[in-house]
């Protein structure tokens, strides 16, 4: 089967893991929790946490790199977005909050509706690891207590962040503004805006960068999401023309598991741009 959304969330609801830490913490790289949430979210979709070699032995880097290797055609760096995009199919970014009411921190880069492959925040291999002009994104949002994941959010972007010439149209005028100074000298750059030559020597620079933030999605879709105290929780928001655009099979699995512990609502949300339902 292939990887999906769907596959991802099927396999949670199957392998709950609450624990990042006793999970990941064998592994070299995982010592950050935050690193340790973006392996599980990895093993997720690549399918690696349902197999039975991760259930008997967590010790399996081999099997993992593979599957890796055939869920995603690029595994991200920390710097740009995206952390993963899976092989024709979509991009994941992944946010680690140490609570429940706490926002994303997204540094220079505005939430994203959807990933474009002109986008000058992207790296060149990501814009080289496919034949694609733009892709959904999904935010995968887990809130980690210590060593614990105690919440678990999916949300496609399209769902959660305003088009982006919402936020093009603020970033220019405040890129705008501070080149209106005058006396002052100015670069080119991706950021707000770079001032050069701002000493007599003419050696110093100022680097003027947005620090973008978004509540987080339990915040955001409260009118339909209602946390409980269950020491691991999940929820995934997904609209209807995407869940249907996905395989019979991968649908057909995932309502299988319908039961006391899972279930699929049909709910109505606002359109983060018109803000209508």
């Amino acid at each position: 089967m292939s990887v999906s959304i769907l596959t991802a969330i099927a396999n949670i609801v199957v392998n709950p893991i609450h624990e990042l830490q006793s999970i990941y913490s064998s592994r070299n790289r995982a010592n950050i929790m935050g690193e340790a949430l973006e392996n599980y979210i990895k093993d997720a979709f690549s399918g690696i946490l349902a197999s039975n070699t991760f259930l008997k032995q967590q010790s399996i880097e081999q099997a993992r790199l593979e599957a890796y290797e055939r869920a995603f055609s690029y595994q991200g760096n920390q710097n740009n977005p995206p952390d993963v995009i899976i092989r024709g199919g979509d991009a994941i970014e992944v946010k680690k909050i140490e609570s429940a009411g706490s926002s994303l921190a997204l540094n220079s880069s505005y939430p994203k509706a959807k990933l474009f492959a002109n986008s000058p925040m992207i790296t060149a291999a990501c814009r080289s690891c496919e034949d694609w002009n733009e892709k959904d994104i999904i935010y995968t949002v887990g809130v980690v207590n210590g060593s614990n994941l105690s919440r678990l959010f999916f949300v496609y972007g399209v769902d959660y962040a305003a088009t982006a010439d919402v936020y093009e149209r603020i970033r220019a005028v405040i890129s705008s503004g501070v080149e209106s100074i005058p006396d002052v000298e100015f670069a080119a750059t991706n950021e707000l805006a770079r001032v050069n030559k701002v000493d007599p020597l003419g050696i110093t620079y100022l680097r003027i960068r947005g620090m973008w933030g978004i509540k987080n999605p339990a915040k955001v879709f409260s009118y339909v999401y209602s946390p409980t105290k269950a020491r691991f929780e999940f929820a995934a928001i997904i609209n209807t023309e995407k869940y249907y655009s996905f395989p019979l099979a991968h649908r057909d699995n995932l309502e299988k598991l319908i039961g006391e512990n899972f279930t699929i609502s049909d709910v109505k949300i606002k359109h983060p741009t018109t803000r209508q339902f």
